[in-house]
């Protein structure tokens, strides 16, 4: 593992239950739908998830968080 520094600036936060391989429609709402309709726009920035002690990569209740940076739209 290596070290990174996140650069600093606002993250929208989502909190993903279930499976990894049925994540898509997750990410396809975020993208396609919540960012565009928001007052932000994605920045260009690491995008990162936290998995702790609720996640499980094999169990339909696993829990994770995904960070999306973000900022205000011009």
């Amino acid at each position: 593992m290596q070290t990174i520094i996140l650069p600093a600036g606002k993250y929208a936060v989502f909190n993903y239950k279930g499976l990894a391989s049925h994540a898509a429609p997750f990410f396809n709402y975020i993208f396609t739908e919540w960012i565009p309709n928001s007052i932000y726009e994605l920045d260009n920035r690491p995008h990162f998830e936290i998995l702790g002690e609720k996640y499980s990569n094999s169990s339909p209740d696993s829990e994770e968080e995904v960070w999306i940076p973000i900022k205000d739209k011009n």
